[in-house]
């Protein structure tokens, strides 16, 4: 049967991308065994096991990129919602509190991901050199995107994966990698908006700075204008770019931190709720209460025994 040369081409490339899709796969079921999460040698890469759906998940994610080989999950952020599989990455360019669900997994056929930490300090590296070609940032664009999985981007996570079996060669090799990915990153559509917040000067940076300032104090009070003023920008903009990127507010921002803070101090530190609510910075227990059980279900005590029993789904970091 005849093709043109169109298809021809395409058909190529697909097979290599289901091939490499599989290889991806195959190399993470080795080195994760049978672990659910698997912080690795390299530097900022974890690896990723499920075995079955899961129930929402509060949590944060930081600047990464996640490559899923197999399965599916799903992420909220505000009221925006991004599935991302094995034809779909995730990518994240600022801290950002979300709720995840695993939504396709089996024992026979596990989810199985990689989740790889960006350096800003890189993405200015390459940035600053001046070949890379960024495209042109879409308005509105949130600060999480997903986007279509290619074969060098496959490629690339197979190889740095690889290093696991050749510890030695992590140090030399893996930084060479890792500023790989990110300019295969910063080459697609969704780069756009990865660069503009590493970018000094752009609105997206400067909102940023905002972010980073409560993510750091997020149990001080919070007033819009000295954010803005720390952002160097005007307040009614700030609160623009701040929900552009977040889709959340200020407060709605600083809201989430101090309550998975709180749950972390609860589970990991053994802290009480009366302490741990003035500890992340609310002048009530009873409000700290309250908002916990809307954000997570239930109430501080019950869902830290649930979580201790294994009958609630832990706290979600990337």
């Amino acid at each position: 049967m005849k093709t043109n040369g169109k298809h021809s081409d395409a058909l190529p490339a697909a097979r290599s991308i289901a091939a490499l899709r599989a290889e991806l796969a195959e190399k993470i079921a080795w080195f994760i065994g049978s672990s659910e999460r698997q912080v690795t040698q390299i530097p900022g890469m974890v690896l990723v096991r499920r075995t079955a759906p899961t129930a929402p998940c509060s949590g944060t994610y930081t600047p990464s990129v996640i490559v899923v080989a197999q399965g599916s999950k799903r992420v909220d952020l505000g009221q925006m919602r991004f599935i991302y599989d094995q034809s779909r990455f995730l990518l994240t360019s600022i801290e950002l509190p979300i709720v995840s669900q695993i939504v396709e997994a089996s024992v026979a056929k596990p989810l199985l991901a990689v989740a790889i930490q960006l350096e800003m300090p890189v993405v200015r590296e390459l940035l600053n050199r001046g070949e890379v070609h960024v495209r042109k940032l879409l308005p509105d664009t949130p600060a999480m995107v997903t986007g279509e999985i290619t074969a060098d981007l496959l490629s690339a996570c197979c190889r740095l994966i690889d290093l696991l079996g050749n510890p030695r060669d992590i140090p030399i090799l893996s930084g060479l990698i890792h500023r790989e990915i990110i300019y295969r990153l910063l080459s697609g559509p969704e780069g756009a908006r990865l660069r503009a917040i590493a970018t000094s000067g752009e609105q997206s940076h400067r909102t940023a700075r905002a972010i980073s300032w409560i993510r750091d104090n997020y149990a001080k009070p919070v007033r819009v204008d000295n954010l803005a003023e720390i952002a160097g920008m005007g307040v009614s903009t700030l609160h623009h770019h701040f929900r552009v990127l977040t889709h959340m507010s200020p407060l709605q921002y600083q809201k989430q931190l101090r309550l998975q803070a709180a749950r972390g101090r609860m589970l990991f530190d053994g802290m009480d709720a009366s302490t741990v609510a003035f500890e992340v910075g609310y002048e009530s227990v009873s409000q700290f209460n309250r908002e916990y059980s809307r954000f997570f279900g239930q109430p501080p005590m019950r869902d830290i025994k649930a979580l201790r029993e294994g009958d609630a789904v832990k706290i979600n970091v990337v």
